[in-house]
Parts: structure tokens; sequence; C-alpha cells
């Protein structure tokens, strides 16, 4: 009676949901958790915008009528719209398996050209210097290498061969290797984090942790290798957390958002008026070594670029050797008749706006003495009227004496 029952509870058993499906159909695929969560996230959307609509009963027309509302309501960029088609393109193909048909009469985002945001070697030395610790040694490596991010708190400990100053980022973008240099000067410091690294290494597996998760099936083939030293993370987060697919608790590495916090505090206090973000490292990275005359195909190879034209928005850039056309305001401004000009109608200006400030400041000190119900005679308002007089020649002295300053800056 009991294996009856077991056996009609197992044919009634409810089958996975399809975002279920579609998270093991991107798995196999070994899609990033980034990938994944925006995936989800916009299919999510589009069965959203269509009142729950099961998307098996919906088709090009619904694709449609989604993709132009992101372009034409919410003025999304194009980067934005394409995801939003992959992701569902994703369920339809690959999930679903059916063919959603032909998107036609799509409204698409404009596609705008952006020139990346860099920072002068000074500004650079200025950001370096403001951040402390960890958040120091991550932003050096991002502009001493030109990684990502996610790329440099990805690092596992086997990635750093201080013998032959090399530096293996495996996995980036599009699931690629590369190698870019070792600076040489991070190599103590980097050294001095693994060991804060093992301390903490150590510490998990005496309480029966310490193990990370590792890429594609070598969990199952080693299975005892995500204990392994050479396997951890070079900059481990300070508190454990459960694996986010796996739900096992162990070390994940050093969060993104501490890294952004740190570095939009260090820029705002150090008054950079420019939008700094961590991947502003990278963008200094490229364009300063095409200042100093690096081969544009070895910056390509560092950057881990398919295409060459990607990189070439870094010669818009530099600085060093200018934009290349010489303003035509310097050709007719050289005798330095019209920056005179433009000088003293600064100092005009400066005069106009302090006699001004002047005058509101009297206006304010005087009408703190205003007339009373007392007598014109009155002992009173004899007083008052006297602490007038020598407001007013006060601040006439005051006036005239910043004139003579802005002169004498002439």
């Amino acid at each position: 009676m009991e294996e009856t029952k077991t056996s009609l509870s197992s044919a009634v058993e409810k089958p996975p949901g399809l975002f279920q499906v579609m998270r093991e159909k991107m798995r196999v695929k070994h899609m990033s958790l980034t990938t994944e969560k925006n995936y989800i996230q916009w299919v999510r959307r589009f069965i959203a915008f269509h009142n729950g609509k099961h998307p098996r009963q919906m088709g090009a027309t619904e694709i449609t009528r989604f993709l132009s509302f992101l372009a034409m309501k919410r003025n999304v960029a194009a980067s934005t719209q394409n995801q939003a088609l992959n992701a569902i393109v994703f369920l339809y193909k690959i999930v679903l398996e059916i063919d959603p048909g032909i998107f036609d009469g799509i409204e698409w985002a404009k596609k705008r050209r952006h020139i990346p945001v860099v920072l002068s070697v000074e500004e650079m030395k200025s950001l370096l210097k403001r951040l402390s610790g960890i958040q120091k040694l991550i932003a050096c490596l991002l502009y001493g290498t030109g990684m990502r991010l996610a790329e440099a708190l990805s690092l596992r400990v086997k990635d750093l061969d201080f013998d032959r100053n090399a530096i293996v980022v495996r996995n980036a973008k599009g699931e690629k290797d590369r190698v870019v240099p070792f600076p040489q000067y991070l190599k103590e410091p980097l050294r001095n984090q693994l060991t804060k690294a093992k301390v903490l290494h150590e510490m998990d597996l005496k309480d029966g942790l310490g193990r990370v998760a590792l890429p594609y099936a070598l969990e199952r083939k080693y299975p005892n290798a995500n204990a392994e030293w050479k396997w951890q993370y070079v900059f481990p987060s300070a508190k454990r957390s459960n694996d986010p697919r796996t739900g096992k608790e162990g070390r994940w590495h050093l969060y993104p958002s501490i890294m952004q916090a740190s570095v939009a505090s260090a820029a705002k206090t150090i008054g950079l008026h420019k939008k700094v973000t961590c991947h502003t490292f990278r963008h200094s990275f490229a364009t300063h070594l095409l200042d100093a005359g690096t081969d544009i195909r070895t910056v390509q190879t560092l950057l881990g670029h398919n295409d060459v034209k990607t990189t070439m928005i870094y010669t818009h850039v530099t600085l060093e050797k200018g934009v290349g056309t010489k303003s035509p305001l310097d050709a007719i401004a050289s005798n330095g008749d019209i920056i005179a000009v433009l000088q003293d109608d600064a100092i005009s200006a400066e005069s106009d706006i302090a006699s001004r400030v002047i005058q509101n400041e009297a206006q304010k000190k005087i009408a703190r003495f205003a007339p009373t119900k007392d007598s014109p005679g009155s002992e009173l308002c004899r007083k008052n009227q006297t602490v007038k007089r020598t407001i007013v020649v006060s601040l006439r002295w005051a006036f005239l004496k910043l004139q003579r300053c802005l002169i004498g800056r002439e």
C-alpha cells in the first residue's frame, strides 16, 4: 500500500518551473551568475508587461511591443535593449525550444558613442593616495593591469605567477583567458595579502569548511580540489556566506560594492568632478599606455578585446599627444591681447560682485537699527543714528581697500 502511495506521489510530482528550467539551461552553458540574474529579470519583466501571460501563448508580436516599449517609453540604452532581446530569445530557443519568429517593426534604441572617463597621471596619484587598506591594493591592481573589477576579485592564488611576472585572468568576458603584466611594486603587498588570506583559509578548514566553488565540472572530477590552497581567492570576504547556486556555506571573494563605494568616496573627497568608477582604472590604464607609445595591438591583447576597433576608442582621449588639431583660438590669441581683455573682464566682474556683497551686508546691518517709536530727539534714537554712520563709513573703507587690491592684481 505504501509503495502504491509513493508511486502515485512521484507520478503527480510537480515539474520544475519555467525559471528553474531556465537556470539549469544557463548553467549547462556555463553562463555567469550575473548573466543568469539579468536574464531571469528580463523574462519576468516581459511576462509582467503582458499581464502575466505565459511565453508559450506569445510570439514575435508581443516581443516587438515589449522591446519597442523599452526604447520609446523607458529610453533605455541600446546595450540594455539588446540584453533584453538576448534574454527573450534564449527563453524561446533554448528553454522552450520554440522559434519566436521574425521581429518586424522594432523601435531600436539609438546607439550612443561615449568617450570613456580617463584620469590624468596626477589625478590617479591623488586618488590612489586617498584609498587605504585592501581597497588601495585592489585599485592599484586595476590600474596596473587593466583588469575589470570582477576579474580582480575572482583571482585565485594559482593565478599569481611571481617568478614569470605575470597574472593570469581566467574566464573573463566571453569566457576567455589572458595574461597581464605583474606590477613589480605590488609583489610584496600581494604576498602579504596571501598570508592574511591563508590564515582565514586555515580557520575555515578547522571549522570543516574552506571549500570554494570550482569552474565547470572540476569539482566532480577532483572532489578535494576545492579545499586546496591554490584554488582559494586572493581577496576573500571577511564573512562567510552561502553559495547562491549550491546553497553551501563557504567564503566568497570580496563583494564588489565595497570597492565601488570606496572609490566613489575617495574621488569626492579629493574634489574630482569626473564620474569616477572602478572601470575608470581600466580606461586610464589603456590611455596612459597609448600616451607612452605602446602599440595599440599590445593594448588590445592586454585588455582582452576581440576587435581592435573597441580599443581604438582610447585613441580619442590620449592626453600627451593632444587631440591632433590645434585650436584656431590659439592662433589669433598668441599675442596675448584677447586673453588680457578676458582677465580685465574677470577682475571687473569680481569687483562688481564684491560691491554687491558689501552693499547687501550694509543693508542687513543697518536694518538691525530700524527707526523706533521714540521721539527724534530721544537718547536711543541718537545712539542708533551714530551706529548707522559708523557702519557706513567702515563698509566704504573696506570697499575702497578691496578695489585697491583688485587693481593691484592687474
